[in-house]
């Protein structure tokens, strides 16, 4: 069973680290090598993605990512910033599905910034759509406008485009997670407006007949982001095309008190993960001491359930991080009144101390 470990940018090191730690008490026998990635990729091989970081992602079993980006290189050419090494692995190693669980502790219902009669028990189900749609579409890039009322001037355009097998797989996955859980099933699309999202909504009709036991229902972008936040329960799955699936997570972060809470998997079809906090780099806590690793960390408990099948060491970890909260410790995002403010390092080391 071999990891990648591919720390990334700011704080990623530091939260990929506490992870590392939590596996390690578990005692798996994991072989785990470690390679740069994003602008500590471009640092020090000249690029984000490196040949010998992509040849290990496709040779270990799964990728543990912690985050990529920082300012000093948003001035290179877009192909060379950092962002570029994390949209590479997805491309490159076919990882099309994205889990994004959003759940919301008891003991953190006071971290949330909604009231608690609208998020407590939260525990809904985002699955993303990542090899498609705008990120990925051509043509793309600038130009003299062709066309238009300013026809001549300057333009940037990118291109929204989806493929039939590209929904279907993304469907098949978001019915079969659904079954899993309440039967409930919501797609998101802006059909009212985009020719590629009523092409999507047909699909998920037609592929609809195959899970009979499963509640479907359509919802716009709009209106969804605005019921995440007025009555995110109501939800069970919510399953969306990339664009709208990385807004819309982020958003559903909100909800559990912090993004530095929300875990997640990236899955090709045969399970293979990558998993990594839905949060990002944070360059300007980096080195502090400060960033919350628990996202992490539950993400190496989903990189265990989803690709090793090892649903029990799953469950300890996820039970030690609840054991951690329930003792009243808090990294500096998800802290309030009447408990104990820890660092980085204390977190990961009050998580392996529930373990052993």
């Amino acid at each position: 069973m071999k990891i990648a470990i591919l720390p990334g940018d700011g704080i990623g090191p530091e939260i990929v680290e506490q992870a590392v730690n939590v596996l390690n008490v578990l005692d798996l026998k994991f072989e785990m090598e470690t390679a740069d990635v994003g602008g500590a990729g471009y640092a020090a091989h000249g690029h984000p993605l490196p040949e010998h970081t992509l040849k290990l992602a496709k040779e270990a079993d799964a990728i543990l990512f912690g985050a990529v980006g920082d300012f000093q290189y948003d001035s290179l050419e877009r192909s060379l910033r950092p962002e570029q090494a994390i949209l590479g692995l997805r491309k490159h190693l076919q990882l099309f599905a994205n889990f994004r669980p959003a759940i919301l502790y008891p003991e953190l219902t006071g971290a949330s910034t909604l009231k608690p009669e609208v998020v407590s028990g939260l525990d809904i189900l985002i699955i993303r759509e990542l090899n498609g749609d705008i990120y990925f579409g051509s043509p793309r890039g600038m130009r003299d406008a062709p066309d238009g009322p300013f026809k001549g001037a300057r333009e940037g355009f990118d291109t929204m485009r989806y493929s039939e097998p590209e929904i279907r797989r993304i469907a098949h996955v978001a019915f079969q997670a659904a079954q899993k859980r309440d039967r409930r099933l919501t797609s998101v699309d802006k059909a009212n407006v985009l020719e590629t999202f009523q092409f999507w909504r047909d699909i998920m009709i037609d592929v609809h007949k195959e899970y009979p036991d499963v509640e479907l229902d359509h919802m716009y972008v709009d209106n969804a982001a605005m019921q995440l936040v007025r009555a995110p329960k109501k939800f069970d799955v919510l399953v969306t095309g990339n664009m709208f699936g990385d807004i819309l997570s982020d958003a559903a972060a909100m909800l559990t008190g912090s993004i530095g809470m929300l875990p997640s998997a990236s899955l090709d079809a045969n399970n293979k993960g990558l998993y990594e906090p839905s949060h990002g780099s944070a360059p300007d806590i980096a080195g502090k001491g400060i960033a919350n690793p628990l996202a992490t960390i539950l993400s190496a408990a989903m990189m265990l359930r989803f690709t090793f099948n090892l649903a029990s060491e799953a469950d300890r970890i996820e039970n030690a991080v609840k054991k951690v909260l329930s003792q009243g410790l808090r990294t500096a995002d998800i802290y309030e009144a009447g408990t104990t403010k820890v660092g980085t390092a204390e977190m990961g080391a009050a998580v392996v101390k529930a373990l052993v």
